[in-house]
C-alpha cells in the first residue's frame, strides 16, 4: 500500500514523519509523494498560530479531493489540542494526537479492517515516564544534514504558547539511543546531525547527572571522524558555561546559536512570563560573542503580544540594533484559545502587527549584511550541500552562511576549506577562487 505525507511546522514534526516513514517502510508500505495517488494521506499538523491551523485544514481538504477513497490520517499538535475541529472535516477518517503518533500504523491497520462508518479520534494524555522511542535509521538520503529528536515536551508555558497542551511535559531521549541514532545517520551519509527538540536545552532535565553539555561531550568523545552537530534553538536561560566552553573549543560543534528573544521591553517580558530581562539578554549575547568569535546568533521577535504598545515596540526594536545578531525571525502575535494570553486586554489589530513586522524584518535584512560583510576574506570550512549550476556548489558554513563554490568536480557532501568573497547579495557569500 501507498502512504504519501505532509508535514506542516516546526523541525521536530519534520523528524516525526521521517521516523514513521521508518516504521510503515519496515512494515512494507511504500512512501510516495504527496502529490502522487496514495491509500493513506498522513498530514502532521501544526497548531502554533491560526495561519498553521489554516494549512492543516487546507492540506487534509487537499487530500480527500484528490483522492476520495484513501484513508486520510491527521496527526500532530492541532490533532492533540483541537480534535474537534478536524473531526469536523467532511471525509477525514482518523484524527491522532501527538500522544498516539508512535502507534500510527497499528492504529491505521486496525480502522481499515473495521472500516467505521465516522471519523475516529485517538488522544491521550502524556506520561512523563513514557520515553522516547530509537529511531531506527535505514534509508540513504542525497541530503547531507539529518535532525535527531533529542527530546519532547516543554514545561515553561509562555502566556502566549499552546505548546506544552500540544506536548506534554519534558521527556528525553536517552544519551545511548542519541549515540546510536548519530552513529546511523553518519553510517547513511549524513555530515551534520542537527540535535532538536521541543525545548532542547532542557535535555536531561529527566535524566539524573545529565545535561545538554554533557550529551555533547559525550557525542564527541565517543564519535570519531569528520562530521559536525548543530543545535536548534535554545532558551536564553540555558545557555550553559560548560556549553560555550564546548563550542569555543571544539570545531565540530557548529558556531551557530538560535537564542530567542521574544521582546525587548521588561513590561511585555513579564506578561509573556518568560523570566529573563532585556538586560540579562544583551549581555548573555556579548558573553557569547566574545567567548566565541564568528558565531551566528539568530533569534525569535513577537509583535502585536496583547498590551504591546508603541513604546514597547520600539523598546525592541532599540535592542536588537545593539545586539550581534545575524538574523530575525519576525513573528505577529497570534491568539491561542487555551493560553493565559488569549483572555489579555489591549489586543493588538492586524494592521499594527503587520506594520511592526514590516519594520523589524527590514531590520533584519540590515543586521544580516552587517554580519555577512565582516566575513570578507575569512577561511572557513563549508559543508558542500547541493549542485545548483554548471560547476556551481553552494553548501552551508558552520555559522550558518550560505556559501557558493565553483568546481570542476563533484563535490557535493564534502567539507571544503576555503577563503571567502562577499559579492554583495545578501545571504549569500561567493568563492571564485
Amino acid at each position: 500500500m501507498r502512504v504519501a505525507f505532509r508535514t506542516l511546522g516546526c523541525k521536530v514534526n519534520q523528524v516525526e514523519s521521517e521516523q514513521l516513514k521508518e516504521e510503515f517502510i519496515r512494515q512494507g508500505y511504500e512512501i510516495v509523494d504527496y502529490d502522487r495517488e496514495a491509500d493513506i494521506y498522513i498530514i502532521n499538523t501544526c497548531t502554533v498560530t491560526h495561519t498553521s491551523d489554516r494549512k492543516s485544514r487546507s492540506a487534509i481538504r487537499r487530500a480527500i479531493r484528490q483522492q476520495p477513497g484513501a484513508v486520510t490520517v491527521a496527526i500532530g499538535c492541532l490533532a492533540q489540542v483541537n480534535p474537534e475541529q478536524l473531526e469536523a472535516i467532511e471525509g477525514i477518517n482518523l484524527v491522532v494526537g501527538n500522544d498516539q503518533k508512535e502507534n500510527l500504523p497499528s492504529i491505521i491497520r486496525d480502522y481499515m479492517a473495521t472500516q467505521p462508518m465516522t471519523a475516529e479520534v485517538y488522544r491521550g494524555s502524556f506520561a512523563r515516564d513514557s520515553g522516547l522511542k530509537t529511531v531506527n535509521y535505514s534509508r540513504p538520503h542525497k541530503r547531507t544534514r539529518g535532525f535527531i529528536k533529542i527530546q519532547d515536551g516543554c514545561e515553561n508555558h509562555c502566556s502566549y504558547c499552546i505548546v506544552p497542551q500540544a506536548r506534554g511535559p519534558v521527556r528525553s531521549k536517552k544519551p545511548l539511543q542519541v549515540l546510536e541514532e548519530i552513529e546511523r545517520m553518519l553510517e547513511l551519509g549524513y555530515r551534520e546531525v542537527v540535535l532538536t527538540g521541543i525545548h532542547t536545552g532542557l535535555y536531561a532535565y529527566d535524566i539524573t547527572d545529565w545535561d545538554l553539555s554533557r550529551l555533547i561531550q559525550e557525542i564527541f568523545e565517543q564519535i570519531k571522524g569528520e562530521y559536525r552537530i548543530r543545535l536548534s534553538s535554545i532558551e536564553p536561560l540555558e545557555v550553559s558555561r560548560p556549553l560555550l566552553d564546548i563550542m569555543a573549543s571544539e570545531s565540530r560543534l557548529c558556531r551557530h546559536l538560535h537564542i530567542p528573544l521574544q521582546s525587548g521591553s521588561d513590561r511585555i517580558l513579564k506578561a509573556m512570563n518568560r523570566r529573563y530581562d532585556r538586560s540579562y539578554y544583551r549581555e548573555l549575547l556579548q558573553r557569547v560573542q566574545e567567548q566565541i568569535p564568528g558565531i551566528a546568533l539568530t533569534t525569535d521577535i513577537m509583535v502585536g503580544f496583547p498590551g504591546e504598545r508603541e513604546g514597547d515596540f520600539q523598546q525592541s526594536l532599540d535592542l536588537l540594533k545593539q545586539l550581534p545578531v545575524y538574523d530575525l525571525h519576525v513573528f505577529p502575535y497570534s491568539l491561542r484559545r487555551g493560553t493565559v494570553a488569549a483572555e489579555m486586554d489591549e489586543q493588538v489589530d492586524e494592521a499594527e502587527k503587520h506594520r511592526r513586522s514590516k519594520i523589524l524584518i527590514e531590520l533584519g535584512k540590515e543586521l544580516k549584511q552587517r554580519f555577512i560583510n565582516k566575513l570578507q576574506g575569512q577561511t572557513m570550512q563549508v559543508l558542500i550541500e547541493k549542485k545548483i549550476g554548471p560547476h556551481l556548489y553552494q553548501g552551508l558554513s558552520d555559522n550558518y552562511v550560505p556559501v557558493q563554490v565553483h568546481s570542476a568536480k563533484d563535490i557535493t557532501g564534502q567539507f571544503i576549506t576555503t577563503t571567502l568573497r562577499v559579492d554583495g547579495i545578501p545571504l549569500r557569500v561567493d568563492n571564485k577562487s
